[in-house]
């Protein structure tokens, strides 16, 4: 949450010259309302079978960037799909990155009480499945979105369009 994955991944499909895609997007415009909204009406076991799906459909229909929320990697079938051959950028940061970044505000729904305590135990459950999905890891800590973008493209060894 808040690492930069959606200017990150803008970037990265511009500079590739190749199409961009965010699932959290696909799911919103699917669904008509916010994650947030679907968080409070749903809960977040519906959310994530959302996600999984987008996840899937964006996997099978799509060429380009793809940027996933950050709870996509929760589900195994999604790693499984991601270890098929994908290149995975993991973007890391640190709690006060984040904070720096969010300031971890409300509208976050997996963070809404005491956001610096939840971020740090969301990141300790997921942070070795991030690592498991990911075929390179990027820190973001203090890089501007086209310093992260060009560490992305030298780690995975890309060259520009």
């Amino acid at each position: 949450m808040g690492v930069g994955k959606s200017s990150v991944g803008r970037l990265l499909a511009e500079r590739l010259g190749v199409g961009y895609r965010d699932t959290d997007e696909d799911i919103v415009a699917a669904e008509g309302r916010t994650i947030a909204e679907i968080f409070v009406d749903e809960g977040e076991s519906a959310f994530r079978e959302l996600e999984k799906n987008a996840v899937r459909a964006a996997l099978s229909g799509h060429e380009g960037v793809l940027a996933l929320g950050g709870g996509a990697v929760l589900d195994a079938g999604t790693r499984a799909l991601l270890a098929a051959g994908q290149r995975v950028v993991y973007l890391s940061m640190d709690v006060e990155e984040a904070v720096r970044r969010t300031g971890l505000n409300a509208a976050r729904p997996l963070l809404a009480v005491n956001p610096r305590k939840q971020w740090r135990e969301l990141m300790e459950a997921r942070r070795h499945l991030y690592e498991e999905a990911a075929t390179v890891v990027v820190a973001t800590d203090g890089r501007t979105p086209e310093e992260v973008t060009q560490a992305a493209l030298d780690a995975l060894e890309l060259k520009e369009a």
